[in-house]
């Protein structure tokens, strides 16, 4: 977002603030009245790193936080699964990181499996460098009961059953992002083998205490699950603007807290009051936004704005829709889509959840490259031009604009 002034009497006086901001891959420019911008509170932003995530990846490897290089811990004779979210922009280059310093152990490709979640995009088959062609590539599938191992049984006396090449591993490496998750709070670390690599059962049961207001309390289940797991190395990404890898924080199952703490402070942030209008734009190539973003960006304004205020989610790209999104569709309203959604439990349930949850607290706008038709049903305003979008500044008493809010977890600060 770039901020320029433009005097709106044409001549000494108060400003206008114009607006840029990235939409998908393109740029929609706006005006904001003085007196109308809403301040975002958010930590200082570090710089844009000079490596590339390879080299990232191998740097925090080498000096992981709070432990020694990684290959202290690992032999030539271990069978070694690497957990992938393939969400990850440039996933290829981050994994051949990761694979760069187990071959410094003596481990080779043939001795590697990347483990992905069910789902996930796998492109980064294709992307990997040459050398590690050998690396066997499997897709976790929670039905499949004869690739499932029973793991332990936690304090709470939940059996758990994980995928069984993690369970059977000598070692394991979780190569994950970092991000605002409904049900965990936290994405990426711990939470990528739990509930992610669970049996179909336990990933369902998660689905059911989803409302998109509060993450369900699941991560210390999480992260006792991954020690029982016998503490894999962890290996997180922490994303910058636009979605490319800002900075990576490797070490132990302890190092997950200051992943959490640098994912803060690149996207928490606060404002001292409600907006009665906030703008929450998704950026990226079309091609990578999911609905899950969409509704991730929803819900980040609908938990500042004012009761009933407008949130416009603004994007280029028109990500494919699952059986919960097609339910939503089909409901009037998002109290009639949560009994629905509990109910069936659909693969995106999480996303159909918190589109519900930000419908049913705010009016939603949406810019998009889906057919108008197709924003209704999702209750939501299609607009397709700046010229709309500074129709609703100019309309509104006060605006937040959330660059990148799919990333983002912005609170008011007298409600913490």
């Amino acid at each position: 977002m770039q901020a320029t002034g433009t005097n709106e009497s044409g001549g000494s006086g108060r400003y206008n603030v114009g607006m840029e901001l990235a939409v998908g891959q393109g740029v929609w420019s706006v005006e904001v009245p003085p007196g109308k911008a809403v301040p975002l509170k958010r930590a200082a932003i570090p710089s844009v790193p000079t490596a590339g995530g390879r080299e990232l990846v191998r740097a925090a490897l080498e000096k992981p936080y709070g432990f020694e290089p990684m290959r202290r811990a690992l032999t030539p004779d271990d069978r070694v699964t690497v957990v992938l979210d393939p969400e990850l922009p440039e996933a290829a280059e981050l994994l051949a990181g990761v694979l760069d310093h187990l071959r410094s152990a003596g481990v080779g490709p043939a001795a590697v499996t990347v483990l992905t979640p069910p789902g996930g995009r796998q492109e980064w088959i294709d992307d990997l460098p040459d050398e590690y062609a050998d690396v066997t590539a499997e897709t976790h599938d929670p039905a499949d009961r004869a690739k499932l191992a029973y793991l332990a049984t936690t304090k709470a006396g939940r059996r758990v059953y994980l995928n069984r090449t993690l369970v059977e591993a000598d070692f394991n490496v979780l190569l994950t992002g970092r991000g605002y998750d409904p049900v965990t709070g936290y994405a990426g670390a711990d939470a990528a083998v739990f509930p992610g690599l669970a049996d179909e059962e336990l990933r369902a049961a998660t689905a059911a205490g989803v409302t998109g207001e509060a993450p369900t309390d699941v991560s210390a289940e999480a992260h006792e699950i991954a020690w029982l797991l016998g503490t894999p190395f962890l290996v997180q990404v922490i994303e910058g603007a636009g979605g490319t890898a800002q900075e990576v924080v490797a070490g132990l199952l302890d190092s997950g807290a200051e992943g959490v703490r640098r994912q803060d402070a690149r996207w928490r942030g606060t404002v001292a009051a409600e907006p009665d209008l906030v703008i929450a734009t998704v950026s990226g190539e079309a091609g990578r936004v999911t609905f899950l973003d969409l509704a991730k960006a929803a819900a980040c304004g609908a938990r500042v704005v004012k009761k009933g205020g407008r949130v416009v989610a603004l994007t280029d790209a028109a990500p494919a829709l699952g059986e919960g999104a097609e339910l939503l569709r089909r409901q009037d309203g998002p109290q009639r889509a949560y009994k629905r959604l509990a109910a069936l439990k659909p693969a995106d349930w999480a996303a159909a959840h918190l589109w519900a949850y930000a419908a049913k607290r705010a009016s939603l706008v949406l810019a998009s490259g889906y057919e108008d038709e197709v924003a209704e049903e999702l209750w939501a305003t299609p607009i397709a031009k700046p010229s709309e979008l500074q129709r609703l500044v100019d309309a509104a008493d006060a605006v937040l604009v959330v660059p990148d809010a799919h990333r983002s977890m912005v609170t008011v600060e007298d409600k913490g």
